[in-house]
């Protein structure tokens, strides 16, 4: 039976922050504007990634300076209509939710990504994830945090210093690889004076829960009884599995990501794609910036409008907090050709007598 189309102008599939984002100013060009969202609007970092973590850490970052003595809202964009549920690509031209059709002149994808879990290893499914932790009601005495990346960094932080006996399990020496070796060295040591513990080049290996509720998680260094919560924090994918992509020839990497070009285009003509789906710097301020300007370029006139992604700022909350902006000393070194690199250090001491240092490179390139 021949269904008939919903038609937008612009048709958006993920309510997150770069979907939402690109669908609110694209609206403010008087265009029609269709969202498409199953769950709750606002995706990851609003419902459980960057809000719900920074009202944690806060918390816990009081109790870190009690040691030493001493509302977030969402509005929606009246003229946006929420269409609820889950899309699904039926052709170039037409998404299914629900069993109705609707079509865009433009169909943007934006439904981010969502956290692994290694169910390759026995007991695994015993483990939350980091969207099961803003879920949790009851404080863990014992906690296992896996993943060396920046949100096992911040969970266990945050844990750790709210007195929750911390174990963070890391594969490698350091915490935070990909960043520049300085920093992800300083941040390793000071975890190492902080209250989590750290145990470093350690896998598990299985996860047995016990008839009281709690775990006892066999690792490549041991084992670590009477464990209250295990949280995976070994990586994200994106959130592509049901959205029919093959179908329409849309390419994507071997992680799923999709492809594609320095305007959002993926290589399906009229549908696009941003924020954490295409696997490129997985920052919520990234995608809400490249979702208006993609509506600017769209409905706006501004063809080469587009976000440039050279130079993008990036903040972990761990304990201390770090940030960083522009290219890796590493990187310099290996990638660029130069003539003069200079790195310079600048530390200081607080009350604590705990270091903490700036890294800036000054740099003459050919």
């Amino acid at each position: 039976m021949n269904r008939e189309a919903v038609m937008y102008d612009y048709l958006v599939i993920g309510g997150g922050s770069g979907g939402i984002a690109s669908a609110r100013r694209a609206r403010e060009f008087n265009v029609s504007v269709g969202l498409i969202e199953a769950a709750r609007l606002g995706g990851t970092c609003v419902n459980v990634g960057c809000v719900p973590k920074k009202i944690m850490y806060y918390c816990s970052l009081h109790a870190e300076l009690l040691e030493n003595s001493k509302n977030y809202g969402f509005d929606l964009c009246s003229g946006v209509d929420l269409i609820r549920g889950r899309a699904k690509f039926t052709d170039h031209g037409a998404v299914d939710v629900n069993g109705k059709l609707y079509k865009g002149k433009y169909i943007l994808i934006a439904v981010g990504g969502c956290p692994k879990i290694p169910h390759d290893i026995p007991g695994a499914q015993h483990g939350i994830d980091s969207d099961g932790f803003f879920k949790l009601h009851k404080f863990p005495k014992r906690t296992v945090v896996v993943g060396g990346g920046y949100i096992g960094v911040e969970l266990a932080g945050i844990l750790g210093n709210l007195h929750s006996e911390t174990h963070l399990l890391i594969r490698f020496d350091h915490v935070l690889r990909s960043f520049d070796e300085t920093i992800s060295e300083a941040l390793t040591e000071a975890i190492d004076r902080g209250p989590v513990r750290l145990h470093r080049r350690t896998n598990v290996v299985s996860v047995e829960k016990r008839s009281d509720g709690r775990l006892t998680i066999a690792t490549t260094q041991g084992t670590i009884d009477e464990v209250d919560i295990l949280i995976w924090a070994v990586g994200r994918t994106p959130c592509t599995k049901d959205l029919n992509l093959n179908s329409l020839g849309i390419k994507m990497d071997s992680s799923h990501h999709i492809i594609v070009d320095e305007y959002q285009n993926t290589s399906v003509k009229s549908i696009l794609a941003l924020g954490d789906v295409c696997g490129k710097y997985l920052l919520t301020p990234v995608a809400i910036a490249a979702g208006r300007r993609l509506a600017h370029r769209l409905f706006n006139a501004e063809d080469d409008n587009y976000l440039r992604y050279e130079n993008v700022p990036s903040v972990v909350f761990s304990h201390p907090t770090l940030g960083t902006v522009g290219l890796t000393e590493g990187y310099i070194f290996t990638f660029l050709p130069f003539y003069f690199c200079l790195f310079k250090n600048y530390r200081i001491r607080n009350e604590k007598s705990e270091k903490y240092f700036a890294k800036k490179s000054e740099s003459l390139f050919f």
